[in-house]
Parts: structure tokens; sequence; C-alpha cells
């Protein structure tokens, strides 16, 4: 008897994309595990990133295999594609910001080898997760597919600049030496969370306002312009304090010491310090375009 008789087509290509998302996942974290050098900061980042898609991948393929497919909620579909959309650009940045870390800077060795495996590997976790936005919606049959609005584009925008900016603070020497850098940090996880919650309550779509157990518009124009008041003192504060000299800044990337040749490891800090405040910059217009966009629907 076939391995795959009485599964229809559509639940095959299912389980084989979310077989490959595991292996494409699973190969990063092992490989980066088991180097020190790779073990710091973003790099235990992106192994905690590997490890949460690896984990949730397998814990929707078991429960796809333990409840027949009449049986699961009508919005499972829904919900496989807001999580492959998030999952695919969650791995994407993984593979960028991890390639960009070490990979060129790493010694002769296995460890550059295991770095450039594991960024590969990443990155066909992304197209995987990326077919599967497609496959959800041009699959055969009776279900759940919506066309992202502007503003539902937006607000997934918010949440996946958050999850950049979050893969470079990991190194907690660029701001535990000072309260002001902390407060930024502080930003970066409320306003995330924030995000995060606009998310559940929609039932994991962005677009539908009308799933909301609170009152609307009331709790999206809040979430956003208390986040634009919070990212403005963070937009200000992190190049302040990492740039300006009176505030213990370094301006100048060539007296860092880490950004020495001396020192090839991974990404200096100095260039770490700006890969938080351009993010925070684009992230707080991306907030202010939210705001504008629904002041326009308001007044329309």
């Amino acid at each position: 008897m076939s391995l795959f008789s009485g599964l229809d087509s559509v639940t095959i290509v299912g389980y084989f994309l979310r077989l490959g998302q595991l292996l494409s996942t699973c190969v990063p974290f092992s490989l980066v595990a088991v180097e020190d050098t790779l073990r710091v900061g973003i790099g235990n980042w992106c192994i905690f990133i590997w490890c949460f898609c690896f984990s949730a991948s397998l814990l929707i393929l078991l429960t796809e295999l333990c409840i027949f497919r009449s049986r699961i909620p009508h919005y499972w579909d829904g919900f496989l594609h807001a999580y492959a959309f998030y999952f695919t650009f969650i791995c994407l940045s993984a593979s960028i910001i991890f390639g960009i870390t070490y990979i060129q800077y790493l010694p002769q060795g296995p460890a550059p080898n295991h770095a450039i495996i594991a960024t590969a590997f990443s990155a066909v976790a992304s197209v995987l997760y990326a077919l599967e936005v497609a496959w959800v919606c041009a699959r055969p049959g009776n279900i759940y597919c919506f066309v992202p609005t502007f503003q539902g584009v937006i607000r997934r925008l918010e949440n996946v600049v958050a999850c950049v900016i979050f893969g470079f603070i990991t190194n907690i020497d660029l701001y535990q030496h000072q309260p002001a850098l902390i407060w930024c940090v502080v930003v970066y996880s409320f306003c995330f969370i924030l995000g995060a919650m606009n998310f559940f309550i929609n039932g994991c779509d962005s677009d539908n306002d009308r799933r909301l157990s609170i009152p609307y518009p009331g709790f999206l124009v809040g979430q956003t312009v208390l986040s634009i008041l919070l990212y403005t003192t963070a937009a200000v504060l992190w190049p302040l304090y990492q740039f300006d000299e009176n505030f213990g800044g370094q301006p100048l990337r060539s007296n860092d010491m880490t950004c020495s040749s001396d020192l090839p490891h991974t990404l200096c800090v100095w260039d770490q310090r700006l890969a938080v405040a351009i993010p925070t910059a684009m992230n707080l217009l991306t907030y202010m375009a939210d705001s504008a966009y629904m002041a326009l629907v308001f007044v329309g």
C-alpha cells in the first residue's frame, strides 16, 4: 500500500512543503550550535529563529497528521497563510543578518563552511515558506485566502522590521551601559508586543479589523499613535548616544577598535549600532504611514 494512499494531492503537497521547512530550519541551528565562534550575540538570535520556525512547523505538521482535514477549523488556512508569510521574512532576515555578520569575517576552517551552509539552508527555508503562502492561495478547493490591503502590508512590515532590530540588539554590549539605550530596547519590545497583540486578536489576519473584541478603531489608533511617540524617542536617543561624542558615542567607524582588520570574527560594534539606527528610522516612517492612511480612511 502506498505511503500516501487515501491522501489527496493538496494534502501531500502540504506535507512535502512542511518536511522541507523542517529540514531547512533544522540544518542551520544544528550547524551553528556546534561552533563556539558562531554562538554569540546575533548567532544566538538566529539559532532561536531557526528553532522557533522548526518547532512551529513541526507542531503544525503533527496537528495536521493527528486531526482529519474535515475537523480542522475553518480559519486554519488563514493561520497557515499568516504564519508562512511571517516566517518567510523572518528566515530571510536571519539569512541576511547571519551571512553579513559572520561569513566574510571568519578565518579559514570549518566555521565559515558551517556559516555558509546555514545561511543557504535558511534562505531555502524562506523560499519554502513563500511557496506555502502561494500554495495556500492557489491550491484547489474552497479555502481561505485574501490579498493584503495596504494597511495590512504596513502592519506586517512593522513587525518584520522589529524582528530585524532584535537580531542586532542581542549584543547587549550595545546598550547595557546607558539607560537611554535600554529605553530604546524597551520601546522596540513594547511596540512589537502591541503589533503581535493586534495580529492575534484579529485571528492572524491584519486586514480583518472586524474581529477585534475591543472597540475599533480606538485600539488601532491608540497603538499607532503610541508607537509613533515611542519610536520617535528611540529614533532620537539611539543615534545620539551611539554616535555623538558628547553623549559617549563613537561618530567615526575608523575609531572603533572592534572594526579593526585584526578582529575579523564578526560584524563590528559600530556597524551593529548603525544596523539598529536605520531600521529604527524605517519603522518610525512605517508607523507614520500607517497613521496617515488611517486618517485618510476616517476622513473619507
